[in-house]
């Protein structure tokens, strides 16, 4: 009885490390994000104070080889291709130790890319300097970041919807939202939820 107990404890564990709450190191919401320079797929550096015209950003930290980041892929697309032309593009940033995770070093981010017509940037943050600044800790996790005369305001953290599962079966899209209500100069819905996703890996 004592084992199985236990037993039940581990699985609780392990099911509950799959979520994250934005609790710990890292910005919080109506923090400032700074700026950095990463390295994209196509060889160039890329900060965000390259997108002159942008009114904020998604930034979002994701990889090749974990299965929540595959399953979100098209959506993230889909995210970048709304979003864009409307002054929020997609900042796609790999953050895992590529020696760890050679399945998410530069060549494969390249394939990765190519393969699924990515049309954002999809950076590395070589050294894994960016990420514990942001406090993500999932793959993938989501910041959105609203430009203002003080800097890159972060106004949401967390999961890209309700629904990692079944993009058919989503109930509520919380970047769409939180989006739509910046461009609308009204507060957003839900400010912060729990990211769902694999850890990074260090």
């Amino acid at each position: 009885m004592k084992t199985l107990r236990i037993l039940a404890v581990m699985v609780l564990v392990v099911t509950l490390s799959a979520f994250t709450t934005t609790d710990g190191d890292g910005y919080k919401i109506g923090d400032i994000a700074t700026d950095f320079s990463l390295e994209n797929i196509d060889g160039k550096m890329v900060s965000l104070s390259d997108y002159k015209d942008a009114k904020g950003f998604i930034v979002i930290f994701t990889c090749n080889t974990c299965p929540y980041a595959v399953a979100y892929e098209d959506r993230i697309e889909a995210l970048n291709k709304k979003y864009a032309s409307q002054g929020y593009p997609v900042i796609a940033i790999m953050p895992n130790n590529t020696d760890v995770k050679p399945g998410d070093n530069m060549e494969a981010m390249k394939a990765r890319a190519k393969a699924k017509g990515f049309t954002f940037p999809y950076l590395m943050d070589k050294g894994q300097k960016i990420y514990p600044q942001y406090g993500a800790t999932k793959t993938p996790h989501v910041y959105i970041l609203e430009k203002t005369k003080k800097g890159n305001v972060v106004k949401y953290i967390g999961a890209i919807d309700d629904n990692y599962k079944d993009s058919s079966a989503v109930n509520t899209k919380y970047v769409e939202d939180a989006v739509d209500a910046l461009k609308k100069n009204k507060e957003v819905p839900v400010k912060e939820t729990r990211a769902i996703g694999c850890s990074i890996k260090v």
